[in-house]
């Protein structure tokens, strides 16, 4: 079964490494990913909309109150997460053309000095000799490569900038779209779906969020979506019982 799956693996990498194959998938460059936005939008938004549930109820409102203040908090909050990561990632791809800036004003000025630099990276990666004075030649005989050199070995910056626009639009639509979960079960109350127990409806909700939250993520990122979820089921609940905790809290008061 093992040498099966590994033949159909072996398999697949002979067809997708064909040099036509190759040259066009690095023609059109590496993709980016916007998981990370979409995570920390949908967790964010589980959490603080159930926040507000648990909050109200510890308060002994009424289910209206549940419902402007969860409607608010979807459209003000959720806006404002994607507007911080729009300028949050806006600002990172400022700061690499900022130091690509820097790095060509450098080029320019003292290429003695910057040619030293890829040397000594180089030298660090293990190449000597003429091997070495080989490569420091062919890189710095092109000022666009030598300058991506710098920026990735020597800033640690990725050449391949994410979009603010996507980052933010990620954010948001996650913050919205889960965090309206928790919300549910008072929604449904208006258009005369009455649940005995809506606050229970809404915590199971928002266990079910964060468990496919986490399934989700596994499976991009080839884990186990069991042992994901479960773990942003660990973190999430604990932040849940912390938004319960404080809704009792204010109840007492």
């Amino acid at each position: 079964m093992a040498q099966s799956k590994s033949a159909k693996l072996r398999q697949q990498l002979v067809q997708s490494h064909q040099p036509q194959r190759i040259a066009r998938r690095l023609s059109q460059g590496p993709g980016n990913s916007y998981l990370r936005d979409f995570i920390y939008g949908a967790i964010d938004g589980l959490i603080t909309t159930f926040a507000i549930v648990a909050g109200v109820a510890g308060a002994g409102l009424s289910v209206s109150v549940v419902v402007v203040l969860g409607l608010a908090n979807l459209l003000a909050d959720g806006f404002s997460m994607g507007a911080s990561n729009f300028l949050g990632v806006r600002a990172d791809n400022q700061r690499i053309e900022k130091t690509r800036r820097q790095e060509h004003l450098e080029v320019e000025l003292y290429p003695e000095g910057e040619r030293e630099e890829i040397r000594q990276i180089f030298a660090a990666k293990g190449f000597s000799g003429a091997q070495l004075e080989d490569i420091v030649a062919t890189i710095t005989d092109d000022k666009k490569l030598w300058v991506d050199t710098m920026l990735q070995d020597e800033h640690g910056f990725s050449l391949q900038q994410a979009s603010p626009l996507k980052a933010g639009l990620a954010t948001l639509s996650a913050f919205v779209l889960l965090g309206a979960l928790p919300l549910l079960p008072f929604l449904l109350g208006l258009v005369g779906v009455d649940l005995a127990h809506p606050y229970r409806f809404s915590l199971v909700l928002t266990f079910v969020g964060f468990a496919l939250v986490g399934a989700a993520k596994g499976r991009q990122v080839g884990s186990s979506a069991w042992i994901s979820a479960l773990e942003t089921l660990a973190i999430g609940g604990a932040a849940a019982g912390l938004a319960y905790w404080v809704g009792a809290l204010i109840s007492g008061l």
